[in-house]
């Protein structure tokens, strides 16, 4: 970090300026959202057959919301670093650049995906109509906002910093500390080694697993009374994000921990909290989540597997795929239909079921269940299984909330702290990226000089370290609302949704960076790629998060 800039005045300069930007970006979504429920709202109710014959228009209404509140949130942020004396010259640069560039985006086009841009006129806004919102003021931000003389200094400054972690300013003392002890966790255990398990599919070996649990990872927002550390979620976004940029694989084995116990917080019986929470939280057994099946992929409604109640046990039979860590689990979080009769979501429950831990040679030692390992590009260290269920048991007292056929509603009430997390993790990979392409930019030399001295080398990791602050302030908002009680599944999917795109261009322009160099699977920049992919479709693609988005705008619920 440079030394902070001279406080600036809050009547003027980039205070002014963001909150500027923040009330065009808001009144720019509010024609726009007019726009759109025009197109898909009858008789005052969304029109499920309109969302989707719009989903150009409604898609890109989310995305644009995504964009504003990521303005807010960079305004706020610019606020209390000011106020706090706190406002550095390269927390500056980024909120400037930042602010130029998405208010940019949001009057020229958003990217959406790699081949889409959605611009104002697909959500029917005239030119005439973005140009009214876009006050002298805000042209002036856009003018001198992503300017190469800012991106320069900006690469310059992290430079100097040796990829030190930019836009962190304003954490309170402990999150301060946690984050300082999971860097130093990940610096010394893992970021050597992630590599080598990548390249052999190997798991994340128990030593690290322990250590893990010793660090308190794995009851990181479990109450006290259950062994738990009793912190926020904005903890678990540092820890997520710190263990992420070691290896997506490390930050994701707490996830596991984090929907169990959130799941039996919220919907489990006393005993069964009393049993499982202690042991989550002390790491002495590691859950998994078992959701998914094969042709279902978000569509829960569609689930087949099937619970069968006999007299002390049920007994399950399906096949579920897409199952992270399940051989070395000891419980498994388990949607099942436990009714036949009752269609879609309301014949699910929610099963934990115990098994013995497996390995490599014996995935599965025990009677009814079987696995296929499911080989994966990235996000290794943990392996994804197809599993089938043949007369699977486990005990009724097992039944999460002693009640069946409330599986989808135990399961729907954990999708807020899940998308945060996984934004998390977006963001430790995108940092991860921007961390592997300014070091080798700057020790690469082409021409007589570090490629990093080139223009198009420097302004990507420019725009790497400002979008890694725009998904960390989104983020860390959402966990705020999290913690402080409120409902906050619109701001989870708008972090996710940005995280994770910003996570794949990240990796992509770090491969872009190394050359060829970036496609040998020797470099790790060839697995953070690997890795960055995948956060796009996992807890909720980007097409299906844009979709909830957009319903949640539009239906007038928000």
């Amino acid at each position: 970090m440079s030394q902070a800039a001279p406080r600036l005045n809050p009547t003027g300069g980039l205070v002014t300026a963001a909150q500027a930007a923040m009330r065009a970006a808001e009144a720019l979504l509010a024609d726009a959202t007019a726009k759109v429920r025009e197109r898909v709202v009858t008789d005052g109710r969304v029109a499920p057959r309109l969302l989707d014959r719009e989903q150009r228009a409604t898609h890109g209404l989310s995305w644009l919301a995504t964009y504003v509140e990521a303005v807010r949130q960079l305004a706020a942020y610019a606020e209390r670093l000011n106020d706090a004396g706190q406002l550095t010259e390269t927390e500056e640069l980024i909120v400037r650049i930042g602010l130029g560039e998405y208010l940019a985006q949001m009057a020229g086009g958003i990217p959406i995906s790699q081949g889409e841009i959605v611009r104002p006129f697909d959500m029917g806004l005239s030119s005439a109509a973005v140009a009214a919102r876009m006050t002298g003021d805000v042209e002036a931000l856009i003018a001198s906002g992503n300017t190469a003389q800012n991106r320069a200094r900006l690469t310059e400054l992290i430079g100097d910093g040796h990829g030190a972690t930019v836009g962190v300013c304003g954490l309170d003392d402990t999150l301060e500390q946690v984050r300082d002890e999971m860097r130093k966790f990940a610096d010394s255990e893992v970021v050597e080694e992630a590599h080598r398990w990548h390249r052999s599919n190997s798991y994340i070996p128990l030593p690290v697993i322990a250590q893990m649990s010793e660090l308190g990872v794995f009851g990181l927002t479990i109450p006290e009374e259950f062994g738990g550390m009793g912190l926020g979620k904005e903890s678990m976004c540092v820890v997520s994000e710190e263990l992420s940029r070691g290896y997506i694989g490390v930050g994701s084995l707490g996830t596991r921990s984090e929907i169990a116990a959130e799941l039996i917080l919220g919907g489990g019986t006393e005993p069964q909290k009393a049993k499982w929470l202690p042991k989550i939280a002390s790491g002495e057994i590691l859950p998994t989540a078992v959701f998914t099946e094969p042709n279902t992929g978000s569509d829960l409604a569609s689930l087949k597997t099937r619970a069968v109640r006999e007299g002390d046990v049920y007994k399950v039979y399906g096949n579920k795929t897409w199952i992270t860590h399940p051989v070395r689990a000891d419980v498994m979080t388990l949607l099942v239909r436990t009714n036949p009769r009752e269609p879609g979501y309301r014949g699910l429950s929610m099963l934990l079921a115990e098994k013995p831990r497996g390995d490599d040679a014996n995935p599965f030692p025990v009677k009814g269940m079987t696995g296929t390992e499911i080989e994966v590009l990235g996000y290794r260290g943990m392996k994804e299984y197809e599993i089938a269920f043949d007369g699977f048991e486990v005990k009724a007292e097992n039944l999460l909330g002693g009640v069946e056929g409330l599986g989808f509603k135990q399961l729907m009430a954990t999708f807020e702290s899940a998308r945060i997390q996984t934004a998390a993790r977006a963001i430790g990979v995108a940092q991860a990226a921007m961390e592997q392409a300014l070091s080798y930019a700057r020790s690469r030399v082409q021409f007589g000089e570090p490629i990093v001295k080139f223009p198009r080398v420097s302004d990507k990791i420019a725009m790497m370290a400002v979008e890694i602050m725009i998904a960390r302030q989104l983020t860390y908002y959402a966990a705020r609302q999290k913690d402080s009680g409120r409902r906050c599944d619109l701001e989870a999917g708008m972090a996710k949704l940005l995280a994770a795109r910003i996570a794949w261009s990240n990796a992509d322009n770090a491969v872009q960076i190394h050359g060829g160099n970036g496609f040998a699977l020797e470099f790790p920049v060839s697995r953070i790629l690997c890795d960055a992919r995948i956060l796009n479709i996992f807890e909720g693609a980007a097409e299906i998060q844009a979709q909830v988005i957009a319903r949640r705008l539009l239906d007038g619920s928000n």
